[in-house]
């Protein structure tokens, strides 16, 4: 069977007000697979919660097209690959985090040490 290729997307769709004292990240999370065995979607929509100023800048930028900031991005990554992977296995197919790699062939011989003193 060949190698199972995982590509994964995620787009913030729009910063919304929601309220005075919170924004609305609607999201969409794409996993595909190569060959096509199976294809995920998660959408959702992040509350993000902050002083009035800051989410009034995070607002102004957004629509300035301006990425949104880091941590925003990170933390709703870090749950929908989280969701993800949870999926990926009760669907039995690869989750969607590379996996480590283990070197193949012997040990080579080294002719220095590791370190220095």
């Amino acid at each position: 069977m060949p190698p199972v290729q995982i590509a994964t997307n995620l787009n913030l769709v729009s910063v919304d007000k929601s309220r005075e004292d919170s924004l609305e990240v609607p999201f969409v999370f794409v996993i595909s697979y190569n060959p096509a065995v199976a294809q995920i979607s998660v959408k959702g929509k992040a509350h993000v919660r902050g002083e009035k100023e800051e989410l009034e800048k995070i607002y102004t930028a957004y629509g300035e097209k301006k990425a949104p900031p880091l941590i925003i991005v990170q933390t709703i990554s870090n749950v929908v690959f989280l969701e993800s992977v949870l999926l990926s296995r009760t669907l039995n197919i690869p989750p969607p985090i590379p996996l480590p790699k283990v070197p193949l062939g012997g040990k080579k011989k080294r002719t220095e040490p590791t370190y220095r003193a």
